[in-house]
């Protein structure tokens, strides 16, 4: 297969080099979203980590208060001990203060050592309880963090809901027809198979898929704070058709770049938020061993994914 790839593409570089052209466009754009997305993947697994620390943090942090809290106890219990005792050596003193003075003075002596005990006792007692409050200020400062980035999340969530609601309602028309809707990972996937799109071969939608993608772009266009990605996905049948496409990679992509060019014809949608890939026949979501199967691997998937800017925002507050 690959010699024959080679002498295919040494055929199109002699024949046209506009084809040439067009195919290396393409194979960037291609290798430029791949990378695109395998930074976005990275992005959210960064994302999950550091929630993760954050949460350990807390749990650590609420550790050290209970204990610094126990030991703050004890030395009130020390304090309160010592202060007791004093008092009971005070009253022992004006007993003996009938005593000889030798016995006086050794008293005073006792007594001193006692009040710098007592002294001490405060002074460290006063740093502890110091420590504790500034911990503490620490600690809700930490706790309000990871408070206000589940919020965040929770938010990001609920929005994403809406929005699978939102398109399901949309698109209720082509319920049955090739067209499903779910949510999983925080993410809304559209998927479309290609019988409700195109003809076999071709990346020119039809007037129903047309219609489809445009209700699509209708509901996006009220979410701007969403990344859209369109993916196009064939079966593992070889493209055989003519014209500049060369592989089922071509396909994909030109497909993809289809709906992406249809969603762009509501100026509501921004461009930067858009973005194509070409997935080939390497994503299956069924076996291809079967008519059914490959049907289903024919298809354009709309992934919805929530912007994270404001999130990344908090992680990186000090």
């Amino acid at each position: 297969m690959k010699r024959i790839f080679v002498s295919v593409v040494l055929l199109g570089v002699m024949s046209s080099c506009v084809s040439s052209k067009v195919y290396n466009d393409l194979q960037s754009r291609y290798d430029a979203l791949k990378g695109e997305k395998e930074a976005l993947l990275d992005e959210n697994q960064t994302l999950d980590s550091d929630n993760n620390n954050l949460e350990n943090q807390l749990e650590s942090l609420q550790k050290s208060y209970d204990e610094l809290l126990a030991e703050r106890n004890q030395l009130r219990q020390d304090y309160d001990a010592t202060k007791s005792n004093l008092e009971n050596l005070k009253a022992s003193y004006e007993a003996l203060e009938e005593n000889s003075s030798a016995s006086i003075r050794a008293n005073t002596e006792k007594n001193k050592e006692l009040l710098e005990q007592l002294e001490s006792k405060e002074r460290a007692l006063a740093e502890e309880r110091s420590r504790l409050d500034a911990l503490k200020k620490q600690l809700e400062g930490r706790s309000q963090r990871v408070d206000e980035l589940e919020a965040l999340i929770a938010s990001k969530d609920q929005a994403m809901r809406k929005l699978k609601d939102a398109i399901s309602s949309a698109l209720l028309d082509f319920e049955g027809k090739g067209l499903t809707v779910e949510q999983r990972d925080g993410k809304v996937y559209v998927s479309m198979e290609n019988k409700l799109l195109f003809q076999s071969g071709s990346w020119a939608v039809n007037d129903n898929g047309r219609r489809a993608v445009q209700q699509l772009g209708s509901v996006l266009a009220k979410n701007p704070d969403i990344n859209v990605l369109i993916e196009g996905h064939t079966d593992n049948v070889p493209y055989r058709g003519n014209g500049p496409l060369q592989d089922n990679w071509d396909l994909s992509t030109k497909r993809a770049t289809s709906i992406v060019r249809i969603l762009l014809g509501n100026a509501q949608i921004d461009p930067a938020s858009l973005t194509a890939a070409g997935k080939g026949q390497f994503v299956p979501v069924a076996p291809n061993s079967t008519t059914e199967g490959k049907a289903k691997n024919r298809r354009i998937e709309v992934v919805l994914t929530p912007k994270l800017d404001e999130i990344t925002k908090l992680l990186n507050e000090d």
